[in-house]
């Protein structure tokens, strides 16, 4: 179990997809994702494992909620600053999590 402190540590915000771009190099398919989280957090960028059902360009303008608070990654020759949500769909492809409106870019989780 855990308490509220515990999630409270977890920093999730929603942001903007404003740029995706293909990762050839990445061990399994995945994309770089650019997000954009406001004027407080600014542009933050992940390799995602989303080719299933995000790879056709449908992410670009979507909102998605990620954690922004984990340390950076590096992910073979890119460095994953943020860790966008999702759950995985019936075949165990993630789909992401959005919220059901637009809303503020930055806005936290609670």
């Amino acid at each position: 179990m855990v308490t509220i402190d515990d999630f409270l540590k977890l920093d999730i915000r929603v942001g903007t997809v404003v740029d995706v771009q293909p990762f050839p190099e990445a061990k399994k398919p995945a994309l770089k994702v650019f997000v954009d989280f406001g004027p407080e957090l600014g542009i933050r960028k992940t390799s995602a494992q989303v080719t299933q059902n995000h790879g056709d360009g449908s992410l670009l303008g979507k909102q998605v909620a990620a954690v922004v608070n984990f340390p950076p990654r590096q992910v073979g020759p890119f460095m994953s600053e943020i860790l966008i949500l999702g759950f995985p769909d019936s075949d165990n492809n993630v789909t992401l999590v959005h919220p059901a409106k637009p809303v503020p870019n930055g806005g936290r989780l609670y």
